[in-house]
């Protein structure tokens, strides 16, 4: 069970190969994130990841922390841009439950190991149906 406080953190480094499996995935095929000429030529000088794959990295570690809930709601937001190579932490931390335990709010957020926020937003778990 969860408590008010309780944090979980998971380390990951996003490639290009992965930029790209998600571009085929998804559809999203988006220059910016698969282009390196493209990208070379935008204010953030090479390719980027995907919001949606950096959601992903959130979504697989809120499994893990709350196995069988289902995610309810999500606000996300990207401060700052996510390179291929750049060593990531993904960190959540419980804020609020409800006084039943069967809903959780938790802050979602992804630091770049140079500890730039690139990736912050809040979410909300239920348990036994949604």
């Amino acid at each position: 069970m969860l408590s008010v406080g309780q944090t979980h953190a998971a380390a990951r480094t996003l490639t290009q190969a992965d930029f790209d499996l998600f571009a085929r995935l998804s559809g999203d095929d988006n220059p910016i994130h698969v282009d390196s000429d493209f990208a070379a030529r935008t204010r953030f000088g090479r390719t980027v990841s995907h919001g949606m794959l950096l959601y992903a990295l959130i979504r697989a570690e809120l499994a893990r922390l709350a196995p069988g809930a289902a995610q309810v709601e999500q606000r996300l937001v990207f401060p700052a841009p996510t390179y291929a190579g750049d060593p990531l932490t993904v960190e959540l931390r419980v804020l609020e439950l409800a006084s039943d335990g069967r809903e959780a709010r938790i802050t979602t957020q992804i630091m770049r190991g140079d500890g730039d926020l690139v990736c912050d937003g809040e979410t909300t778990l239920r348990w036994g149906g949604v």
